[in-house]
């Protein structure tokens, strides 16, 4: 899935190179939004599904061993999954750290899944998404093991190359979709849908009869038709279940479903949102988030900060073609403060591993003053030891070279943004070499006359 690419990579592939044709490129694009979309727990999902009309198996949610038993007791049976609640795909080959438990774990009795969830609550759980980090495991997911005698694929998505909504299914579920699309493409059908009509009945049983489930059509056009109004009534981006399977009783579950809810419609969902997990998003992210800055962390060692994506992107591609590394995606928009400047450059200093810090701001709606303001109070505050390049253009730049300049700190103004990347690189390799001596190196920035 998407997930598995870099953020980076996300961004980027944003600001064009989308290719309709494939699977793939219709599912990325809905994750790769500048906004911080909401993604939630699959017990969440659960509880969603269920509320709009869209079976899944029995299920609890435990925070403590004596809960799971408790759960698992209540489900009377045999075939128990626990399911660690992380957000991060690949949770059944994945490992909690020290142990080699997995996310996804079967038993057969209370006493075993009290064991279980005492193997996996507050411990890191680390999959191929997550990195070494791992992600905390505060909650586990109790519920009924199913045997699936058929498994399908069936999505509900906005997508731009179909101008709206569309449903997305394949007789092919419970395998990497992605997979399919490349090996055999005829397996995935599209049915794009009017949002001002919504789904029609005829929609539906067209996509039941191309499943080959006309014996069902009923009640599977009716879960396709619940879906699609979940998807509306709750301003999700993508509804995705992976799969919907038949059991051996000829019953049919959504076994798993990845959501993913549009944050400009928070003001709508406001009961839905209160259910984000911030445990589950970095640190950085999150602070950036409550001063509606969009940032992402990267591996490189050069800190950016502009305002507007595309520059961003640009800013971030010199870096590279410089030879350096950018260490975060940093947009602070073009509403931001001198507090959020100065909060932007606390969460980017805050990485060990910057070196140097560029700041590219092309000041439209955004001032260049009120950046060069937050500059300078942020320099100050932290009193930063590592260099800034500041390349500032647009409303107010004159106003704000006088500040820098009268500033007398460490940062070093220039208007080629060509030029103020190869120094940012330049000084970071510098900065980086003196560390690794244990060195320390001082920027003086002569006094402007």
């Amino acid at each position: 899935m998407a997930t598995m690419l870099s953020r980076a990579i996300l961004f980027a592939e944003n600001f064009g190179r989308f290719n309709s044709s494939k699977i793939l490129a219709c599912k990325t694009n809905v994750a790769k939004q500048q906004a911080r979309n909401l993604n939630v727990h699959e017990h969440i999902s659960y509880s969603l599904l269920n509320e709009a009309g869209v079976p899944t198996p029995k299920f609890g949610v435990a925070k403590t061993p004596d809960e799971a038993a408790k759960l698992a007791a209540g489900l009377q049976s045999k075939d128990i999954v626990l399911k660690a609640q992380v957000l991060a795909g690949g949770r059944g080959k994945g490992h909690f750290k020290g142990s080699s438990v997995s996310g996804v774990k079967m038993c057969e009795t209370p006493e075993e899944a009290k064991a279980l969830a005492g193997q996996m609550l507050g411990k890191l759980l680390i999959t191929k998404q997550t990195g070494e980090a791992g992600r905390i495991c505060n909650a586990v997911m109790v519920t009924q093991r199913m045997f699936p005698r058929k498994e399908y694929y069936l999505a509900v998505m906005m997508e731009r190359a179909f101008g709206g909504p569309v449903i997305i299914a394949s007789s092919q579920g419970g395998v990497n979709i992605e997979e399919v699309a490349a090996t055999n493409p005829g397996a995935i059908m599209y049915e794009p849908i009017d949002i001002n009509k919504g789904i029609t009945k005829e929609q539906a049983e067209r996509i039941t009869n191309k499943l080959g489930l006309e014996n069902v059509k009923d009640y599977i056009s009716d879960i396709i038709m619940n879906l699609y109004q979940m998807f509306l009534k709750k301003d999700a981006l993508l509804l995705e279940v992976n799969p919907l399977a038949e059991d051996i009783n000829g019953n049919y579950f959504a076994l798993d479903c990845k959501c993913r809810f549009d944050d400009n419609a928070e003001f709508r969902q406001k009961e839905l949102f209160s259910l984000r997990d911030w445990t589950q998003e970095d640190k950085k992210e999150v602070d950036a988030a409550k001063f509606d800055l969009n940032y992402i962390a990267l591996d490189g060692n050069i800190g950016c900060m502009v305002n507007g994506a595309g520059l961003a992107m640009a800013t971030m591609d010199i870096i590279k073609l410089h030879g350096g590394e950018p260490a975060n995606f940093l947009d602070v928009g073009g509403g931001a403060s001198t507090s959020a400047v100065k909060e932007a450059f606390k969460i980017i200093t805050s990485d060990p591993r910057v070196h140097a810090l560029l700041v590219n701001i092309f000041g439209g709606i955004m001032r260049c003053d009120v950046i060069a303001e937050g500059i300078i109070a942020a320099t100050k505050e932290l009193s930063l030891k590592i260099p800034v390049v500041v390349r500032l253009q647009g409303t107010n730049v004159d106003e704000a070279k006088a500040l820098i300049a009268n500033a007398g700190l460490k940062i070093v103004p220039i208007d080629d943004l060509d030029e103020a990347a190869r120094v940012a690189v330049k000084l970071s390799t510098i900065v980086k070499l003196a560390q690794s001596e244990n060195l320390s190196v001082n920027f003086e920035i002569p006094a402007i006359s």
